[in-house]
């Protein structure tokens, strides 16, 4: 059983019947399923495999809106809630326990460009958006509609228009 996943399914209600409820659990299951796969050794199988997940892919982003390419690293403990438009670069870094909400997008700032790096326990407000080589540090809430383009640190609460910090916690 990945690890991962089983954190990601207890953060939705920790059974499976959770996945008739929440469209968002398809979308982290096919990332986690093209994740294992990759770490499978070459061969036919592994081909097979890969052909499956990408299919799975383009399906369940089409159908639920969320794109979670398998080439980004995400830790254990995601949670989307309001799924649909949801856009997560293939190079982003993000922590375990982060929770994304509709609209979100992190991204680059063009073709080739560097993607975030979201630390843990990361709250994105709906319609949040994190754009370039940015680093968002650990216990973070970003608001809803707050555009980020620089770094954001630890403790934080992130809002407007570009993102500005309203508040800091201290850090232990």
């Amino acid at each position: 059983m990945d690890q991962d996943w089983s954190s990601d399914l207890a953060r939705a209600g920790g059974s499976w019947k959770a996945l008739l409820r929440e469209q968002s659990l398809w979308a982290i299951w096919v990332y986690r399923f093209g994740r294992r796969v990759d770490q499978r050794p070459d061969g036919l199988r592994k081909k097979l495999m890969l052909q499956w997940y990408w299919l799975l892919y383009r399906f369940v982003e089409t159908l639920t809106g969320i794109s979670l390419p398998k080439a980004a690293t995400i830790g254990a403990g995601l949670r989307i809630w309001h799924f649909g438009g949801i856009f997560i670069h293939p190079g982003v870094v993000m922590g375990r326990h982060c929770t994304l909400r509709q609209g979100v997008t992190l991204g680059d700032k063009g073709d080739g460009g560097v993607a975030p790096v979201v630390g843990d326990n990361v709250d994105f407000g709906s319609c949040a958006h994190v754009i370039g080589p940015v680093h968002i540090g650990s216990n973070v809430k970003v608001g809803a509609l707050t555009i980020v383009l620089s770094n954001v640190p630890e403790g934080a609460s992130v809002v407007g228009n570009p993102g500005r910090v309203v508040r800091q916690s201290p850090v232990h």
